[in-house]
């Protein structure tokens, strides 16, 4: 998986989304991580610092951590960090995602990776139509969104290759092929329509009270 880019407000410089802790490792404050980088070891060194995202409400929020030391376990990644000494500590941070500053001379040269900000504003095209714009773009753990605003309100479309077959930044359009039901409701499937009974259908299905019965059904004299 690639780093993925987004500008950040509160800092001159962009920033590249490289991991996400996951969950607490054991008693002594190590954390899982899912790395979203191709290059964990220029980018988990000891000292790194990372901006963290979290809810509002964590009391990590706008806060950085500092790696202290990067572990491979059974082939994940497991990490230590400055001031997270026990699993109480650890357990606080997880599903937290990792940002770090991009280097100045640093540039995306990667097939199908695109930064935030090269996106954002693009024209999204369904069927050679535009119908609508990219607004932003929401880092979730499963996947990324697209959140692309149409005339009837925000739409989030998932930024995979199924949905989203062609990104042209040079002609700033993106191209998507949602699935039905993605863009607009499904239309309701009609109800079966009671069958409709013709008043001569209906006079014949009733019986002439002055005719024989069918002798098929009439008892003998018997009774039998």
């Amino acid at each position: 998986m690639n780093d993925s880019l987004a500008p950040r407000a509160q800092s001159p410089r962009a920033q590249l989304r490289v991991g996400r802790l996951t969950k607490a490792h054991g008693l002594k404050g190590a954390i899982k991580l899912e790395l979203f980088t191709d290059d964990p070891g220029r980018r988990f060194v000891p000292g790194a610092v990372f901006t963290l995202q979290v809810p509002t409400g964590s009391p990590w929020h706008g806060k950085k951590i500092e790696l202290v030391e990067l572990r491979w376990y059974n082939q994940h990644a497991v990490g230590f960090f400055k001031d997270v000494p026990d699993r109480e500590a650890a357990e606080a941070l997880a599903k937290a995602i990792l940002w770090i500053d991009q280097d100045d001379d640093e540039e995306s040269d990667e097939e199908d990776a695109w930064y935030d900000h090269q996106l954002v504003g693009l024209k999204v095209v369904r069927d050679g139509v535009q119908i609508g714009t990219i607004g932003r773009l929401e880092h979730l753990p499963a996947q990324d969104l697209l959140i692309v605003k149409t005339a009837a309100g925000d739409v989030m479309v998932p930024f995979v290759k199924a949905i989203v077959p062609s990104v042209d930044i040079a002609t700033g359009i993106v191209t998507i092929t949602p699935p039905p039901g993605l863009l607009e409701e499904l239309p309701e499937e009609p109800d079966d329509e009671p069958e409709t009974i013709s008043e001569a259908d209906a006079a014949a299905s009733v019986p002439d009270a002055g005719a024989e019965p069918d002798a098929e059904h009439t008892p003998d004299q018997n009774g039998a």
